[in-house]
């Protein structure tokens, strides 16, 4: 398939590179670009570490309102402090 690609300098410098590094021609380096580029990545799924961290110490169906008595004490600190 013909169709015309307008590069941005910093990309045509990418491509003239792998065209000078692996002996290819523009298109063959444009392709492989290409394909690497959108290739679907093979790694395996990022795994983190998951801990037990027991009960909570106060009860869940109120975390908004602890939020907002945290909130209230922080700025009533600054306003005390001058911040």
């Amino acid at each position: 398939m013909r169709t015309t690609v307008t590069l941005e300098p910093d990309a045509e410098a990418a491509i003239r590179k792998l065209m000078r590094e692996r002996g290819l021609t523009f298109k063959q380096a444009l392709n492989d670009a290409i394909r690497a580029g959108t290739a679907t990545p093979r790694s395996r799924p990022v795994r983190f570490p998951t801990y037990r961290m027991g009960k909570p110490l106060i009860p869940l169906t109120k975390a908004l309102q602890l939020a907002g008595e945290l909130e209230d004490e922080e700025l009533i600190r600054k306003m005390a402090t001058g911040r």
